[in-house]
């Protein structure tokens, strides 16, 4: 977010034994943008996945499992475009890990390393951690740069309906009072609607989130 754009991706890189990083919000919900990258090539094969619609982060964010590349050189048939165009670069081993608030998908976080290496379960799993701080972060800067921070409606009524529909979702999925808040803003930015009216249809229960299989999905 603010300050320099590499340094959302500086933790990782002190962590992980891996070349450079780059998150990115991808799809239509906030739009294709790289967030932070820690170099110059982070920045370009997050581009090159923009601009042809194929890669690692895209298959991250619609299955919302990680895609472990440890040699690029055998991904020519899964993505033939993208392998073509990223084999002029000095790129051995590609990691992606989505990026999910709840039922949302918002990006990914792209690990590269100039030379074909696995990664270990234990660092895959750091990384997963990592990805979901980043997620809370990526979803409230997009919500702050649209305004769609307040509920739609500052009468003391809206938030005691908004703190009771919290109050719901933490009950559900048994998740802190600041990721349910944000959820319900989240899903009230991705319909376009208030959060007031996202928080009314949690409490009529025309509207509820189920954890299903570690997944948060949501039911109407």
């Amino acid at each position: 977010m603010d300050g320099d754009n590499s340094s959302l991706t500086t933790p990782i890189l002190d962590i992980i034994p891996v070349s450079g990083a780059a998150i990115s919000t991808l799809g239509d919900f906030l739009g294709s943008e790289t967030i932070s990258a820690s170099d110059a090539l982070a920045a370009r094969i997050d581009e090159l996945q923009f601009d042809l619609g194929e890669g690692p982060c895209w298959d991250a964010l619609a299955a919302g499992v990680p895609v472990l590349e440890p040699d690029l050189r055998s991904a020519m048939v899964r993505w033939p475009a993208f392998s073509e165009a990223v084999s002029a670069q000095p790129v051995g081993s590609l990691f992606a890990f989505p990026l999910i608030i709840g039922p949302l998908r918002i990006g990914a976080l792209d690990l590269y390393a100039v030379q074909p290496m696995e990664l270990g379960s234990q660092d895959a799993k750091r990384t997963e951690v990592f990805a979901s701080i980043v997620s809370r972060h990526v979803l409230r800067r997009a919500l702050r740069e649209a305004g769609a921070t307040d509920s739609g409606d500052d009468g003391p009524n809206s938030r005691r309906i908004i703190h009771q529909a919290t109050g719901f979702v933490i009950a559900q999925l048994a998740i802190s009072a600041e990721d349910a808040h944000l959820l319900i803003q989240g899903q009230a930015f991705s319909q376009g609607r208030s959060m007031r009216e996202i928080a009314e249809d949690l409490i009529e229960r025309r509207l509820t989130f189920e954890l299903n299989d570690n997944a948060i999905e949501v039911e109407r």
